[in-house]
């Protein structure tokens, strides 16, 4: 599936630097054409020399050679390439990457890619787990880059837990199953509703949920790498995914969404409802901010038009709707009970119980259930890995 594949390796300085010379000879191996970019201080790690004999191409880490005056361009390397990873990236670069500075030629040749960028972060386990570290990770994903997440085990450190960089044979595979995958949706037109709504109290307030809109990114990016036309519409978020096949439709209340997604619905072959649309809005929102008057202050809510169930009453054979149930008790009752009321093909079940699972998390914790009841379930994955978990179950389903 890699022979002939141009594949280039962008390495940063950390030290599972040490890994990627095995990752460059499978690569080999497999047939792909292999080049390395690399910053100056990742040859601390790992050696030029080595890497160039390995990949039997030269390897850039400086913009021009001062001994001749040749050029490196970022441009062709970017142009280069059908796929581009990095790995180790660590934390410093990443944050770079996140905000778009270009102060080496990695980075220059990261911003001038035309091809997938694949980033396997390596790092330290509280480094790892820092709240920046994470919004950096997310930030990546939205602007359709492909994370390759660390595992748990013993770090250069001597501590254990997440932060190891994946092993050379499994970003072989994860390259091999993207490139077997690519297309695989072509043609096929999936919606996607993504995201909290918010619902009006007065002009400076309003209700809504803990929803990032992480999990309906990660689904989007991953159909449209299988070439599938996405249209994602969205509550607000910080982050939207970034793709030429994606079109993005923001909303804000749960009835634009609702009125967004009945109109769209009839053309969609895949519907999945990732938002997590509010259930009550407020009946009468003030015109003018409230004022703090009385001890206690009543709003009265009304239910919100339903779509999972208005989209159940008219879809046809041929189209597959999948919903999202987020419980905190009797999960796998409530989700089944939800499956058939709403006339879907399956569901996505998560628990607020499982760590790691739900709002605010770059993880998930999935099971899908059918409408014969069988309960498919996942392991605890970054929510790129579940959607791409998700997208292998409905390639089994499509018409």
């Amino acid at each position: 599936m890699l022979k002939g594949k141009k594949i280039l390796i962008g390495i940063t300085a950390g030290i599972a630097a040490y890994k990627i010379p095995f990752l460059i000879r499978l690569l080999i191996k497999e047939g792909a054409e292999v080049k390395v970019v690399m910053t100056a201080e990742a040859c601390n790690f790992v050696t030029p020399l080595t890497l160039s004999a390995l990949s039997q191409n030269p390897v850039s880490i400086e913009p021009f050679s001062p001994a001749d005056g040749s050029w490196h361009s970022h441009i062709e390397l970017g142009s280069w390439a059908d796929a581009f990873v990095i790995a180790p990236l660590t934390a410093n670069t990443m944050a770079k990457m996140a905000t778009g500075i270009t102060d080496n030629l990695l980075l220059a040749t990261y911003l001038a890619a035309r091809c997938p960028v694949f980033y396997a972060p390596s790092m330290d386990v509280d480094m790892y787990h820092h709240k920046t570290t994470q919004l950096n990770i997310s930030a990546l994903q939205s602007h359709g880059n492909i994370l390759i997440a660390p595992h748990a085990g013993e770090l250069a450190s001597g501590l254990t837990g997440m932060g190891r960089l994946e092993e050379p044979q499994k970003i072989v595979e994860i390259l091999q199953n993207y490139f077997s995958k690519q297309l695989s949706l072509s043609g096929k037109y999936i919606l996607i509703s993504s995201g909290p709504t918010i619902e009006p109290i007065d002009p400076v307030r309003y209700i809504s949920n803990y929803s990032s809109g992480r999990m309906g990114n990660a689904l989007a990016l991953e159909a449209a790498s299988r070439g599938a036309y996405v249209t994602f519409v969205s509550g607000p978020v910080n982050e939207y995914p970034s793709h030429p096949s994606i079109k993005i439709v923001k909303v804000n209340s749960a009835a634009e969404m609702y009125a967004s997604c009945t109109e769209l619905f009839a053309k969609a072959d895949v519907c999945i409802m990732a938002a997590a649309v509010a259930d009550y809005t407020p009946q009468n929102p003030e015109a003018e901010k409230i004022k703090k008057k009385e001890d206690s202050f009543h709003i009265n809510l009304v239910k919100t038009k339903d779509i999972l169930s208005e989209l159940g009453k008219t879809k046809n054979n041929k189209q597959l709707l999948i919903g999202f149930a987020l419980e905190t008790n009797n999960e796998i009752n409530n989700a089944i009970a939800k499956l058939h009321t709403k006339n879907l093909d399956f569901i996505v079940l998560n628990s607020l119980k499982d760590e790691g699972s739900g709002f605010g998390f770059v993880t998930n914790k999935i099971s899908i259930i059918g409408k014969d009841q069988k309960i498919n379930n996942f392991e605890l994955k970054t929510k790129t890995e579940v959607a791409a978990d998700l997208f292998d179950f409905i390639q089994k389903e499509i018409v």
